[in-house]
């Protein structure tokens, strides 16, 4: 039987339609690769929540719930595990993103998001963003 698991990610659009890119740190599964910021949920959380607190312990900004909007999710299967991952969009948020876990960050065009090495299962994404940022 596989094991699913659920991780929600957040597509952060800055005034200038930049998205913000989080680098995998040292010690975790896929150091290196960049991704868009998020995480697991915890048990009893939704989505939104999980979210919510993700940005706020990883990047230290506070997210309201109403201004994410949801996107496009991925269904990508790892060797061990099928990852499903909701992508949210936030364009409003509380605070200067910052690397709280020693992550290095980065604001992106969307169109340049192909240039990062990210998980297989955010390249799915990436298609979205690009439609999503030139509306």
């Amino acid at each position: 039987m596989v094991k699913n698991v659920i991780v929600v990610a957040c597509a952060l659009l800055d005034a200038d339609n930049r998205v913000l890119l989080a680098q995998r740190p040292e010690g975790k599964s896929m150091a290196g690769l960049w991704e868009f910021p998020g995480g697991k949920l915890e048990s009893g959380e939704i989505p939104e929540e999980a979210l919510i607190r993700e940005l706020h312990e990883e990047l230290g900004i506070v997210v309201k719930k109403e201004c994410l909007a949801p996107l496009t999710f991925a269904s990508y299967g790892y060797k061990d595990f099928h990852l499903l991952m909701p992508l949210f969009v936030c364009r409003r948020w509380s605070g200067t993103p910052m690397g709280k876990e020693n992550q290095a960050l980065k604001w992106v065009r969307p169109v340049r998001l192909r240039d990062y090495d990210m998980p297989p299962a955010d390249e799915p994404l990436i298609p979205h963003i690009m439609e999503l940022a030139s509306m």
